[in-house]
């Protein structure tokens, strides 16, 4: 879970918006357009709480200094969030989760301020795995990939599959997700590089720590979501 902090000041602009999965079901999100965007992230969460803390803000934030779209989004709808809430199952679906990934990815390609940008994928815990199942599975459709705090290992065998470069980050003292970070990335055969936040546990919480999630994602995606 991010930590809830004061957010930073910042001029990016948001839009609520609704991405359909179905005929009557759809996600909620937030879209940020920067005036000459150099790619879009698509920032996913299992947990709608968490599209709404001060600590996503920042991370986005971070992406929009770097002239990056973001889009938000819950990866659950109302529904399925409240049987999550009951069962905590739905959050450990990679299947669902990473075709809710791709089904945005889609939806946000036939956008006109979005047509043509290089997509990366940013998520955290749960989300992380879908994220890499997702990579694995659109190659060509997705160009990066950053994990913050994320259970790399809940994507299985399509780790091997996974062919674009991907960020982990990690907390320094988050012993549990750098061991399962360290083995998942001894099965890739991508450029997988680990990033260790010093002293951070897993929410990030401590003094200054989110921010450096932000700077190590942000300069991670400006790098690698320029246009061909």
């Amino acid at each position: 879970m991010l930590i809830h902090m004061q957010p930073a000041s910042t001029t990016r602009q948001t839009r609520p918006v609704s991405i359909p999965i179905g005929a009557q079901a759809s996600l909620a999100g937030d879209l940020a357009v920067p005036p000459t965007p150099r790619g879009l992230v698509i920032f996913g969460h299992p947990d709608a709480t968490e599209r709404l803390t001060a600590g996503t803000r920042l991370l986005a934030d971070a992406l929009d200094q770097r002239d990056i779209a973001t889009v938000v989004v819950d990866l659950l709808t109302e529904a399925e969030e409240a049987i999550d809430q009951r069962t905590g199952k739905l959050r450990f679906d990679m299947a669902l989760l990473a075709t809710r990934l791709t089904t945005i990815c889609s939806w946000a390609q036939r956008l006109a301020a979005l047509r043509g940008l290089p997509v990366g994928l940013l998520c955290g815990h749960t989300a992380a795995g879908a994220a890499l199942v997702a990579a694995a599975q659109q190659p060509r459709a997705l160009r990066t990939v950053v994990s913050f705090s994320g259970r790399a290992d809940l994507a299985g065998s399509a780790l091997r599959r996974v062919m674009m470069p991907t960020l982990f980050i990690v907390g320094g003292r988050d012993a549990q997700t750098a061991a399962l970070t360290s083995r998942a990335v001894h099965e890739m055969h991508n450029d997988a590089r680990v990033e260790v936040v010093p002293d951070a546990q897993h929410a990030f919480g401590e003094p200054g720590a989110l921010y450096q999630v932000g700077r190590l994602s942000s300069d991670w995606f400006a790098e690698r979501l320029e246009r061909p």
